[in-house]
C-alpha cells in the first residue's frame, strides 16, 4: 500500500464567512426548522439590546410573500463611520466579521442578550439575500449582500428586490461604499434588516413557525417594559375579511380589537396619505420623506388589508407575565422582588490595540422578581439572564427558592400552633415541594457577560448571583410571608395555609402508602406469577422489560441477562386508561400487574425512589400494533406514574425490521436494519462495494421471530441495542395531546385526524 503524504498543501483555509456556509451547524446548531429560527432570534435580539440599552422602543417584524423576514427597530442603528483597523464601514464590519461588535468591549452594552447566539453575521452568510439600511445623521445608508459578500443588485423593480436579481461583488479586500438612498430627520435613527434564507444551507423540511414567533415576541415585550414589537404576516390568504387580525395585550391587558380599513385608510386612498396616516402612528408626521422600515410597514399594514398584524406592549413587565401564565383562583396578589446589588468578576478585557489581558471589573446585578400562589397544584417557573431563557434554572433560581424556603420555614415555625403543626414531629417538616405547588414565578437577572453551564447555554453558571437574590429575597420576600409589610398580612395567612395543607397531604399520603406498601419490594410471593424478575442486589442498573406476547417472552427469556433484567409480558393492548375511571384501572389485571411490578405506588402516591427498576423498557413488535401498545402502556405511566417519565425512566425498545446474511468473504456476517429505507439504502451500498449477500431478506413480523442471539444482539444486551428515551419536554401540552387523542370525546379528535391527514408521516406514529 502507498504511503499516503500529508503536508501544509493538503490544508484548506476558509476565509471570512465561508466557514460559516461550509459548516452552518457549528453557528445556528441544525439546519432544519430550529436553525431557520435561531436566525431570527438573532436579529430580532440585535434590536432587543438597543432596548434594553434604553434606546430602541419599537420594533417591527414583518413577514413578506416572497419569504424573507424583515425586522425594523428605532434605536441608534448600525455604526456608518469608518473602522479604523479594517478601513471597512461599521456596516460591513458587524455583517462580514465573526465576532465583530460593541458587545465585546465594555462601553455600549451592559446586559444583552445578543452574547447567547451567534450574530448578524453569521445570518448574512447563510442568507441568499440580505439588505440593510441605516437611518443615522440625517441621512438613509443602505447596503446589500449575497451569501455573505458585500456588492450590489440590480432588481428590474426596486420595490420588490430579488435574490434571483443581477448581482456584482466587491471586489476582494475593497470596502464597500454605503449607498445613499435619502434624507431623514436629524433626529430619526434606526436599522432595518430584510434578509432571504438560503435553500442551499437549510434543508427541505426547514418550515418557518408563526406560533414560535409569537410565543418569543409575547415573551420578550413582557421582559422589556415599554418596549412595543409589532409582527406583520403578509402571508395571510385574502378572506373577504376586511377586519385586520387581533390586537393583542396592549398596555399590559389582554384587550382584543378588530381595526378596520376604514380605520387606518384615508377618505381618497392615495398611498401617500395612506404613507402619512402610518407615520402618524409612528409619531413621525410631517416628515418630509419616508425611508422603508418602521413607517413603510406600518403603511403596508393599512393597505394590505387582510395582513395578519399583532403588537404586544407590555408596562408591567414580569408582573404582567405572572399574570399571563396564571390559572385558576389566586391565592395571593403578584408579590414582587425588586433590587440591585454589586459584585467583582475576573474577565478578559479588549485593549486598545485589540489584545485581551485579564482584569478584576465591579459588575452590576439587576434583580426582578415576580411571584404569586394560586389554588391549583402545578409549578411554572420561567428563569431569564437578559431576556435569554434559562429552561434549567440556575444561580438566580437557587438563590430565590433557598431563601423562600427557609423564610417560609421560620414563619411556620413561628405560628404553628395557629396553623396547627407539630414541630415535635420529625415528618411535619416543610419540603420545596409543598411550597412549589401551585407557585407561578418569573425570575429576571440582568448581568454583563454571563456564564453558562454546558453548550446548551440553559442553566445559569455566574455564582455571584445566587448570594445577591438570596439576599435581595431574605429581606423583601421575608417581609411579606410573615405578613410584617403593611397590605400583605391576609395573604401571607393564605399562603401559608396552602403549604402547610400541601405538607399534610404528603404526610398523610406516605402514610398510607407504608401501611398499604408490601414489606419487603423485593419479595417475589407478593409479585405476579408471569413476571420473570432478575437477581437481587443490582438495584441501580434494573431493568424491566414490558413484552408484548408470551410467544416474544420465551425468546427473551433466554436472551435477557438474569442478573439485572426482568420480564414482565402483557396480553396484547392494555386498558385505555384515558376513558377508564381509577377503579377500572386498578381492577385490570395488566395495569395492575404493571404498578404492582415497578413497586413505586400510583397517581398522588407514586414515590420515584421506590421504583425497583431505573429503566422500564417497552419492548414490542416493530409494526401498528406495536405503536398502538406503547402509546397506551405510555398513557398508564402518563396518567398514574409521570415521575417515572420525568426522571427519563422509561424507554421504547427498537428492535429491527430485516436481516440481511451476508455472502462470499463475508459469509456469517448479519446486517439489521430498522426502515424500508434503510433496507433499500443498505442494499445498495452493498451493491457499490461488491459485497455479496442472500437475496432473501429475513423480514421480522414480530419478535417473536427471532431467535435468542439475534434478539439479545439487537435489542436487548446494552452494549449492541438501541433504545429510545421518552421525554416530556412539556407536561402541559402533553396532557392535552392525550385528553386529545386517547380520551372518549370523539368529535375533536375526529376533527383532528380529517384536517391533519395530508400531512401524515409514517415515522411520527413511532414514539
Amino acid at each position: 500500500m502507498a504511503k499516503e503524504e500529508y503536508g501544509a498543501k493538503d490544508l484548506a483555509v476558509l476565509e471570512g464567512l465561508d466557514a460559516v456556509r461550509k459548516r452552518p451547524g457549528m453557528y445556528i446548531g441544525t439546519t432544519d426548522s430550529q436553525g431557520l429560527m435561531h436566525c431570527l432570534w438573532e436579529i430580532i435580539d440585535n434590536s432587543v439590546d438597543e432596548a434594553l440599552a434604553g434606546f430602541c422602543d419599537d420594533i417591527v417584524v414583518t413577514l413578506h410573500t416572497d419569504g424573507s423576514i424583515e425586522v425594523a427597530d428605532n434605536g441608534r442603528g448600525i455604526p456608518v463611520d469608518k473602522e479604523p483597523k479594517t478601513g471597512l464601514s461599521g456596516v460591513e464590519v458587524v455583517l462580514t466579521k465573526l465576532h465583530a461588535g460593541a458587545k465585546f468591549g465594555n462601553s455600549s452594552y451592559n446586559a444583552v442578550g445578543g452574547l447567547h447566539g451567534v450574530g448578524s453575521s453569521v445570518v448574512n452568510a447563510l442568507s441568499s439575500r440580505l439588505d440593510v439600511e441605516v437611518d443615522r445623521d440625517g441621512l438613509t445608508h443602505h447596503m446589500a449582500f449575497h451569501q455573505g459578500h458585500p456588492g450590489v443588485y440590480t432588481d428590474a423593480d426596486p420595490a420588490h428586490p430579488s435574490p434571483d436579481s443581477p448581482f456584482k461583488r466587491t471586489r476582494k479586500n475593497r470596502p464597500t461604499e454605503l449607498e445613499i438612498t435619502g434624507k431623514v430627520p436629524a433626529r430619526r435613527t434606526g436599522t432595518r434588516i430584510r434578509y432571504w434564507a438560503d435553500p442551499e444551507i437549510f434543508n427541505s423540511t426547514a418550515e418557518f413557525s408563526y406560533e414560535q414567533l409569537i410565543d418569543r415576541v409575547r415573551q420578550t415585550s413582557f421582559l422589556v417594559p415599554g418596549l412595543k414589537i409589532t409582527v406583520i404576516d403578509e402571508n395571510v390568504p385574502e378572506t373577504g375579511d376586511a377586519a385586520v387580525d387581533e390586537m393583542r395585550e396592549v398596555d399590559g391587558a389582554d384587550m382584543a380589537a378588530h381595526v378596520r380599513e376604514d380605520d387606518v385608510r384615508p377618505s381618497d386612498g392615495s398611498a401617500d396619505s395612506a404613507a402619512t396616516v402610518a407615520q402618524t402612528a409612528a409619531g413621525d408626521a410631517g416628515d418630509a420623506a419616508v425611508p422603508s422600515g418602521v413607517a413603510v410597514a406600518k403603511a403596508d399594514a393599512a393597505t394590505h388589508t387582510h395582513a395578519r398584524v399583532e403588537e404586544f406592549l407590555h408596562t408591567g413587565g414580569v408582573k404582567d407575565f405572572v399574570d399571563f401564565l396564571s390559572h385558576g383562583e389566586a391565592v395571593s396578589d403578584i408579590w414582587r422582588i425588586q433590587g440591585e446589588d454589586t459584585y467583582e468578576e475576573e474577565t478578559q478585557a479588549v485593549g486598545e490595540n485589540g489584545e485581551l489581558h485579564a482584569r478584576k471589573v465591579t459588575r452590576t446585578c439587576g434583580v426582578d422578581i415576580a411571584l404569586r400562589w394560586v389554588n391549583g397544584y402545578d409549578t411554572v417557573m420561567r428563569s431569564f439572564v437578559n431576556i435569554i431563557e434559562t429552561p434549567g434554572g440556575g444561580m438566580h433560581v437557587d438563590g430565590l427558592m433557598n431563601s423562600i424556603t427557609r423564610q417560609v420555614r421560620k414563619t411556620v415555625e413561628a405560628n404553628a400552633r395557629r396553623l396547627k403543626v407539630n414541630l415535635k414531629d420529625s415528618h411535619m417538616r416543610i419540603e420545596r415541594d409543598d411550597i412549589m405547588a401551585g407557585l407561578v414565578a418569573v425570575v429576571t437577572v440582568r448581568i454583563a457577560e454571563p456564564q453558562f453551564q454546558g453548550q446548551t447555554k440553559d442553566v445559569l453558571g455566574t455564582a455571584q448571583v445566587k448570594p445577591i437574590v438570596t439576599r435581595m429575597a431574605d429581606r423583601q420576600f421575608g417581609e411579606m410571608i410573615s405578613g410584617s409589610k403593611r397590605g400583605y398580612k391576609e395573604q401571607s395567612a393564605r399562603v401559608l395555609e396552602k403549604i402547610v395543607g400541601e405538607m399534610h397531604a404528603r404526610v398523610q399520603s406516605r402514610k398510607a402508602k407504608e401501611v398499604t406498601r408490601r414489606k419487603n419490594a423485593l419479595e417475589s410471593a407478593s409479585m405476579p406469577p408471569k413476571l420473570s424478575d432478575c437477581q437481587p442486589g443490582n438495584d441501580d442498573v434494573a431493568e424491566l422489560f414490558i413484552v408484548e406476547g408470551d410467544s416474544a417472552l420465551g425468546t427473551a427469556k433466554a436472551a435477557r441477562n438474569s442478573g439485572f433484567q426482568a420480564l414482565l409480558p402483557i396480553r396484547g393492548k392494555i386498558l385505555n386508561v384515558q376513558k377508564a375511571s381509577i377503579t377500572q384501572m386498578l381492577s385490570n389485571k395488566e395495569c395492575a400487574a404493571i404498578i404492582q411490578v415497578v413497586g413505586a405506588g400510583s397517581g398522588q402516591s407514586f414515590d420515584i425512589e421506590q421504583s425497583r427498576y431505573h429503566k422500564v423498557i417497552m419492548m414490542t413488535d416493530a409494526d401498528v400494533d406495536g405503536a398502538h401498545i406503547r402509546i397506551l402502556l405510555l398513557t398508564l405511566f402518563y396518567r398514574y406514574m409521570r415521575p417515572l417519565i420525568e426522571h427519563g425512566y422509561v424507554y421504547a425498545a427498537v428492535p429491527p425490521l430485516h436481516r440481511i446474511a451476508l455472502a462470499g468473504s463475508h459469509k456469517g456476517e448479519f446486517i439489521y436494519t430498522y426502515s424500508d429505507d434503510e433496507l433499500a439504502g443498505k442494499l445498495a451500498d452493498l451493491d457499490r462495494r461488491h459485497i455479496s449477500y442472500n437475496p432473501d431478506i429475513q423480514r421480522y413480523k414480530g419478535l417473536g421471530e427471532m431467535d435468542a442471539d439475534q434478539l439479545a444482539d439487537t435489542t436487548m444486551d446494552p452494549r449492541t441495542r438501541m433504545l429510545r428515551r421518552i421525554r416530556m419536554e412539556d407536561a402541559a401540552e402533553a396532557s392535552e395531546i392525550f385528553s386529545l387523542l386517547m380520551g372518549d370525546d370523539v368529535p375533536p379528535r375526529k376533527a383532528f385526524i380529517v384536517e391533519n391527514a395530508d400531512d401524515f408521516d409514517r415515522s411520527k406514529i413511532d414514539t
